[in-house]
């Protein structure tokens, strides 16, 4: 097989896994997330490496339609209250640093607490108020774990990034947004 034949059939196959994991997704957590968000006064993600990279950028998506968001970190990163949202992903539930900002939101705080990850068995569980599962390969190699043939967890983060780009389009789409008016939030010193 040629380099032509061989990348058609890695993007059909890794296509074909993104739109089975993205229907295996609980369209009832989905929209309290949704609701969770536009209810919030500000929205906060934690993460870390490329599940933190997924967030930045639906963390800037929810910003551009004007939401009040921020990532755990950044320089500019305002107190979390009581009537703030934090958003943590993690595909294990497990990672050090998103559990420990998990925990001290809770404890501090006791604002909402929504897991994005893969394993509801983690230890996220009794700190989170909800999960939301993308029940795709983790390092855990759980029983009901979708499998995948990409490289380590690359399917939980793309899935992460395709699904807050969906649910920034069904906002925009619920509140009748101009599309145009949302360059006023766009960075303009670029």
């Amino acid at each position: 097989m040629g380099f032509k034949e061989d990348y058609e059939k890695t993007c059909k196959d890794v296509f074909a896994e993104l739109e089975k994991t993205m229907a295996s997704i609980d369209a009832a957590a989905l929209e309290r997330l949704t609701e969770d968000i536009l209810n919030a006064d500000q929205v906060f993600f934690v993460g870390v490496g490329r599940v933190m990279l997924a967030l930045q950028c639906v963390c800037k998506r929810l910003a551009h339609l004007g939401i009040k968001a921020h990532y755990v970190g950044e320089i500019t990163e305002p107190a979390i209250t009581k009537k703030d949202l934090l958003i943590v992903g993690s595909g294990s539930g497990g990672s050090l640093f998103p559990l420990g900002i998990a925990k001290k939101a809770r404890k501090t705080v006791d604002c909402k607490i929504v897991h994005i990850g893969s394993n509801p068995n983690s230890e996220m569980k009794e700190i989170a108020d909800y999960m939301v599962r993308i029940p795709v390969r983790t390092k855990l190699y759980l029983e009901d774990e979708i499998d995948s043939c990409q490289i380590m967890t690359s399917l939980f983060e793309q899935c992460l990034l395709l699904l807050g780009d969906i649910l920034a389009k069904m906002i925009v789409e619920s509140r009748n947004i101009d599309m145009k008016a949302l360059w006023q939030y766009h960075a303009n010193l670029e």
